[in-house]
């Protein structure tokens, strides 16, 4: 299967609206970080257990009844669940991945649940695809957090109490972390390039191309908050299993071994 397109300026895919069958990148702006950050482990507890056809009500107390989630308690099962459901339930066929990927590292689960979170929460996509990357241009690229204070503050102006954009703050701070771009716990934080597995690059191509999203498959948030631009991404594309890639001027061309993401996870070793 082959695909052009733009590399130069980004396209913007049209968003999904609904009643759309095509999944799309979260773009309204809501507070679910606050309750739960990237959550590693809990995610891959998830995938594990969720029946994606089973009512919310009876996911809640089958989950803490058979200890998805080891001890917690019901109140925090209920919390955990809408989260999951929005990072994973909205991307149907990359749940049926993920629920089948037992093989799965986890240096690739650290950032398959990176970019999760980016399409479910467009402030922590902002913060880790353009926040971050705006920080590594700079001379002194360290950064602390009332430096991310100041951009929630000039970013949403007024929308929150000032307790409220710290709570954002802290959680950006801890979902980053986690997902191995910045160093953790204490003040200046440095900037740090996760090590991107083959199989994390090919499933995110190959998740992105079944979803609408705002960029390229060679210019987009997911990929720039992990190191992946330009002619390093270029280099990484020419190598990887089940995709032909190409670059001619300002198109860049696309062979796909594989028709979709079901398909591409069926056929890893």
């Amino acid at each position: 299967m082959n695909e052009i397109e733009h590399a130069v300026p980004p396209r913007t895919r049209a968003r999904g609206t609904r009643g759309d069958a095509r999944p799309s990148e979260v773009t309204e702006v809501h507070t679910r970080i606050l309750r739960l950050a990237l959550g590693i482990e809990e995610s891959r507890a998830y995938w594990a257990n969720v029946d994606p056809a089973m009512r919310a009500e009876q996911r809640s107390l089958t989950a803490f009844e058979q200890r998805w989630f080891g001890a917690k308690s019901l109140e925090r099962v209920r919390t955990l669940l809408p989260n999951f459901a929005a990072r994973y339930d909205n991307y149907p066929e990359a749940l049926d991945v993920l629920r089948r990927w037992r093989s799965m590292s986890p240096q690739v689960r650290q950032i398959i649940c990176h970019w999760h979170l980016q399409l479910a929460d467009p402030i922590y996509r902002q913060f880790t695809g353009v926040f971050l990357i705006d920080r590594r241009q700079l001379v002194d690229a360290r950064f602390d957090r009332h430096a991310i204070l100041r951009w929630l503050r000039a970013e949403y102006r007024e929308r929150w109490g000032e307790a409220t954009v710290v709570q954002f703050a802290s959680k950006l701070l801890s979902a980053a972390s986690e997902a191995g771009l910045i160093s953790p716990k204490r003040d200046p934080r440095s900037l740090l390039v996760p090590k991107v597995a083959d199989e994390a690059l090919g499933y995110l191509l190959h998740l992105l191309r079944g979803i609408d999203f705002q960029g390229t498959l060679v210019d987009n948030p997911y990929l720039a908050s992990v190191g992946l631009t330009n002619g390093a991404l270029d280099q990484r594309l020419r190598g990887l299993r089940g995709v032909t890639f190409r670059r001619m001027g300002q198109l860049v061309e696309f062979d796909w071994a594989y028709p979709s993401l079901a398909a591409w996870e069926e056929a890893l070793p």
